[in-house]
């Protein structure tokens, strides 16, 4: 079984939406660090010197290959990242191996199997 990591940059205020929404199209399981920060096409605004920005959250999905794709655009609708400038962002990666997800892998099987 082969898996991607999915990374998303979310608004804090959207974690929870995304993190639930994403299991809903298969991911089981997330790991999020919270209080990131990033500069994108556009420069923060600053008031007396302090930059206004919303905290991003950093979620991290290591997901089945086949599933990738519908819960990277799950992300993506959930998020709204396309609707505003600054949302967020995610991206998928491949893994080469992975380690501790041997429990998952019955379990998951059994749901690319329905989805094939």
């Amino acid at each position: 079984m082969r898996f991607k990591l999915i990374l998303a940059f979310v608004e804090d205020s959207k974690t929870d939406q995304v993190l639930d929404a994403a299991r809903n199209a298969g991911a089981t399981g997330a790991t999020v660090i919270n209080n990131a920060r990033g500069e994108g096409l556009n420069k923060k605004r600053t008031f007396f010197g302090l930059t206004l920005e919303v905290q991003k959250d950093v979620l991290l999905f290591v997901v089945e290959e086949h599933l990738s794709r519908h819960i990277l655009e799950t992300i993506n609708e959930v998020g709204e990242f396309d609707q505003t400038s600054g949302q967020g962002i995610a991206v998928q990666i491949d893994i080469e191996d992975a380690v501790g997800v041997a429990h998952q892998v019955e379990t998951l099987t059994k749901v690319v199997e329905d989805e094939l």
